[in-house]
């Protein structure tokens, strides 16, 4: 795999972007059939991928699994049975996990019912209500305006009763049985940067890693709701991720081009957050680094006490950070071939370097004749030595003490570079790997 260049073909973007659009109608929550439909989808792109289900009660850690969660209608209707409000314009219209409701009510008792975003007025704001029952309806705050004085008839068809909640997950063999894992969530409705483009690019690197002839590692792909799915999967294998899994990323809100952004593990020092930086650094794109304590994705989780997995997320904008983030704005506008694009060829970047990343050490005393090898040229004139330092500035720190991360951040290189001159200077016979990559 380290001889595979980073996938640029500009059709994946434009694939990435149909996939969305393709699940966005699918109605998703921490259960139920949207999740599965959902998790089918992908499992027809990602080879292996398998849907597992754990029945509602289950404890998981200090967690149990809750109700599933079927919704077949809702609206509210004025008098003469007018819809003002329908789940079948918008899924987000419906509070997460509202409970069954069919009542007449005064416009002071809806109130107490309804969310808006007075200062986003023609945003759906995204509201749920996991683990504690009640019921409500989300709409834009020009509507909320326009409702009237009713009385309404307000109706959620809905299920609260014991069923399943379903993730899933494949393991991609490398030579090695230390892992990646690479994690996504799918609970959201009718949100495509904050929802799909982290499971979307996750397929995609979950394609391109099957199809390569040679793996260092084996990968670990994971699909499941937010928070309790991540929770779920700790309860059944943490201590099987804690002694395989080297690195790990969170992938979520990749498809805008606004911006970069690092959440960071605890301690901002695992072989992830270093892989991460170097391959921004790389591309020279400029991020924001955000501080274990700015967390709100499943990092919350992976990187907890009694886990302590070393995981970091790359994002484009940051979730809660854009003005779109959980309302109705964050939809095929606002995710973009391009910016899905960019994201999957970083996180390639991010995958090439977890492969090459190894200590060497030089295996010849002082400076080696470069030009007998065809590494430096024939003739000395000014300059010429110049298009050979970067070969042996890496000699010249090549001492057993760096991983190839730490040598291209001394020696001022992109570390995909370095792992280009590694690998020639390992063919010339004039470097070997010690060890593997300092985690």
């Amino acid at each position: 795999m380290e001889t595979q260049s980073t996938p640029t073909s500009e059709t994946v973007g434009e694939e990435m972007h149909r996939w969305i659009a393709d699940m966005l109608p699918f109605r998703r929550s921490l259960t139920g059939e949207g999740v599965r439909q959902t998790l089918g989808y992908l499992a027809e792109i990602v080879p292996g991928l398998t849907t597992h289900e754990v029945p509602t009660n289950t404890t998981v850690f200090d967690w149990t699994i809750p109700d599933e969660w079927t919704l077949r209608d809702a609206y509210i209707a004025d008098p003469a049975g007018r819809r003002l409000v329908d789940l079948a314009e918008s899924d987000l219209h419906v509070v997460g996990y509202s409970e069954p409701v069919d009542a007449v009510l005064s416009r002071a008792e809806l109130e107490r019912h309804l969310h808006s975003l007075p200062d986003l007025r023609h945003a759906i704001p995204y509201v749920t209500s996991y683990y504690s029952r009640t019921w409500g309806f989300c709409l834009t705050q020009h509507h909320r305006e326009a409702l009237g004085e009713g009385p309404f008839h307000v109706v959620i068809d809905s299920t609260l009763a014991p069923g399943s909640l379903s993730y899933a997950d494949v393991v991609l063999p490398g030579r090695k049985d230390r892992e990646v894992l690479l994690s996504s969530y799918i609970c959201h409705p009718s949100m495509a940067n904050n929802e799909l483009s982290g499971p979307v690019v996750l397929a995609a690197l979950g394609r391109w890693l099957a199809s390569l002839p040679d793996r260092r590692f084996s990968y670990r792909l994971f699909l499941g709701p937010e928070t309790i799915g991540a929770i779920t999967y700790l309860a059944r294998h943490v201590e099987h991720l804690k002694q395989q899994v080297v690195a790990g990323f969170v992938l979520t809100c990749l498809g805008d081009e606004r911006a970069w952004s690092v959440i960071h593990s605890p301690e901002a020092n695992t072989l992830a957050d270093r892989v991460a930086v170097c391959a921004l650094e790389g591309r020279g794109l400029a991020f924001d680094a955000y501080d274990f304590l700015q967390r709100g994705s499943d990092e919350r989780q992976y990187c907890a006490p009694h886990v302590g997995l070393p995981v970091c997320s790359v994002m484009r904008s940051k979730h809660n950070g854009f003005p779109e983030y959980h309302t109705s704005l964050d939809d095929l506008t606002l995710v973009t071939p391009t910016g899905l694009q960019e994201s999957f060829e970083l996180y390639c970047d991010m995958i090439t370097l977890l492969e090459a990343n190894r200590t060497y050490i030089a295996k010849v005393p002082c400076e080696p004749q470069l030009g007998r090898r065809g590494l430096y040229p024939n003739l000395s004139t000014r300059g010429a030595s110049f298009a050979v330092s970067d070969l042996a500035n890496f000699l010249a720190f090549a001492d057993g003490r760096r991983d190839l991360l730490a040598l291209a951040r001394r020696i001022e290189l992109s570390a995909l570079d370095c792992a280009a001159i590694a690998r020639r200077l390992t063919d010339e016979g004039l470097i070997e790997a010690i060890a593997e990559g300092s985690a």
